[in-house]
Order: C-alpha cells, then structure tokens, then sequence
C-alpha cells in the first residue's frame, strides 16, 4: 500500500509509545496528525515534530465531539492509544478511568462512523488475559479474564469494535500489546523493564514482588514496526481481527529481568517478596501476527536494557525525581473545565 499523501491520526499520539510511533510513521512516508490531551504535561514530545511538513499537532480532548470530528477531518486512518495507560494510574482516578477509557473511546469510535476513515487499530493490552493458572503460552482465543478497571474497560471496548462487523464502514483490527519498555521522548520509568535498570543504575536496593510471574515484554520501536504492518497489510487479513503483539523470546518472569541486568550491575541489591497487590501471570503466544503478518519484534529485552543502561550512565535522565508526573504515570493534569463533565460521563 502507498504511504504518500496517506494521512494517519494518532489518538493519543504524545505519549511513550505513541511519539515513538509518530517518528516512525514520519520517516516511512506517512503524514500523521496526532491528537494528544496531553495530561501528563508531556507537550515536549510533540516538538521534535513540529518542523516536519507532514507532521500536524492537536491538543483535544476525545470526549468532546467537536475534537473528534476536527480530528477525523481528512485521515484516511487511525491508531487509538489515548487513554490512561496502567493498572495503578486507572486505580487512583476510577472516575475519569471510565470516563476517557471506556466512554471517551466509544463515543471518538462513534464518530468514526461520520467520516470516511479506511483502517481503525485499537491498542489493547495483554494484560486482559488476567491470572493464568496453567502452564502454557495463551493466544488469542484465550479466554479473557481482566483484573484491573484498565483492562476491563479495553475488553469493553475490544468487544465494542468487533461488534461492528456488518455495520461500520472502516476495516479495524484489535492489537494486544506486551508490555513496553525502552527508550522514548516521553520516558516512562515506572514500567518493570525501565524501572528495574534505573532503580539498580542508581544503586537502589530493588524489592520486586512475585519474581516468578510472567510477562510479556516488547519494545516500543518494535510496536512502531507492528503499527506499519497491520497498516499495509491487505484488509483481508487484518480486518475484525486481533493480534498479540510481541514474541516468545521476550515472555520473561520479573527474576528473569533482574538476572539479565545484573550481568551489568552484578552487586546489585534486590530482595523478594511474595503475594504483591499485583497478581497477574501470563505468558504470551505470538504465532497468530508472525504467521499472518510475518511479523517478529527485533529488539531483545538484553537489548532494551543496555539502550537503557547507555542513556543512563550519560546523564540523559538525571531529573526524573523533579519531573516525576512526566516520566510515570502517576498523576494526571485535566482542564477544570472539563472536570464536571467526569462526574456526569456514564
């Protein structure tokens, strides 16, 4: 498929996975319009863009129709991201959780509806896939089992979307990411990759909780690449379908992570603990997008956390702790305006 002249609209698009995506995007032909409420003061990540002609910014909020339809003017696709992304950040603001997560993403796929748009991809979470009890590898038919309001409401809004099959004029396709880690303009060290080598960079000593449960992990560069794929690909193949996006190679168990960064920091201090407030485990099959797509993530986790590791020892990230807000997701910045309209949303 041509890229050139091909417009895409990343909902969400400032963010640490989404500004990865967005460069990505840049360099291979595509315009991106990218459309970001940008409530973790991160509006830094949209001005390496800002100079590149097919690069245009948005600051809106998905919830008010008049940003949606702005948005969607003239796109020929788009990537929904936007959201609060994680277990705790969803846990402290359950209001405005299900106000932008669920209800804010249903009413921008509504909109949808009103404008020619070819291609919808939904990020989703593996994280849907809850406790996993047996000892295997679960793929996409897996049943879904999500513990947190975060991958609740992306199992709602999953069943949203293939629920319109028959009836909604763009092809959309449910991707499942692993968990993310590696280097982006608007880091984030409170993922369990990132924040394991940061932590024992800095000569912490590291409690990590239920060293034994697994996780898949994929890098943000690689879920850039995935992004591509399912946009070139012939609709044929991606349309009403969901995809795992991640590989085998990378399922690893949280003690796994803190052996691989110890071959660099070998007199780190870790302790373990069990029964943390976390209690998922899952391993990942990723036959479905590799057999469909051809598609194989190329960075290694032992990769992720050497990139990690060089930025840190070269003073990239020496003021986490004073921009905190900024490199986690820990609090969030809404208009007041908005505000009231959380309490009446649902």
């Amino acid at each position: 498929m041509a890229t050139e002249k091909r417009t895409v609209l990343l909902v969400g698009g400032a963010g640490y996975v989404g500004s990865v995506i967005t460069g990505h995007l840049l360099r291979k032909g595509w315009h991106v319009r990218c459309l970001d409420q940008l409530i973790y003061k991160n509006e830094s990540c949209a001005w390496p863009y800002l100079s590149v002609p097919q690069y245009e910014f948005m600051q809106g909020d998905i919830r008010d129709p008049r940003f949606a339809n702005q948005a969607l003017k003239g796109v020929d696709d788009v990537v929904i991201l936007a959201g609060l992304v994680g277990d705790p950040i969803t846990s402290k603001y359950p209001d405005e959780s299900h106000a932008i997560n669920r209800n804010g993403v249903a009413s921008f796929i509504d909109a949808m509806q009103h404008h020619p748009v070819d291609r919808l991809i939904f990020v989703s979470t593996c994280s849907n896939y809850g406790l996993v009890e047996v000892d295997t590898a679960v793929d996409e038919n897996y049943p879904l089992a999500p513990l947190s309001l975060y991958a609740k409401h992306k199992v709602e809004m999953e069943q949203k979307i293939l629920g319109l099959k028959g009836k909604a004029g763009f092809h959309p396709t449910v991707l499942r990411f692993a968990t993310a880690f590696g280097l982006s303009s608007r880091m984030r060290f409170d993922l369990t990759v990132n924040e394991f080598v940061r932590e024992l960079h800095l000569g912490k000593e590291l409690l990590v909780f239920d060293p034994n449960t697994w996780r898949p992990y994929c890098h943000v560069r690689d879920f850039a690449r995935a992004i591509e794929e399912v946009l070139r690909a012939p609709t044929s193949k991606v349309a009403f379908e969901v995809f795992n996006v991640g590989c085998e190679e990378n399922n690893f168990t949280k003690l796994m992570v803190v052996e691989e960064i110890m071959r660099h920091i070998p007199r780190s201090k870790v302790t373990y603990q069990e029964r943390g407030a976390d209690p998922r485990n899952y391993r990942v099959n990723f036959d479905k997008i590799r057999r469909v797509l051809n598609f194989t993530p190329e960075i290694s986790v032992q990769q992720g956390i050497s990139e990690i590791l060089a930025a840190l020892s070269q003073g990239l990230f020496d003021h986490v702790e004073e921009q905190r807000h900024f490199f986690g997701n820990y609090e969030i910045f809404l208009p007041t305006a908005l505000i009231p309209d959380l309490k009446r949303a649902g």
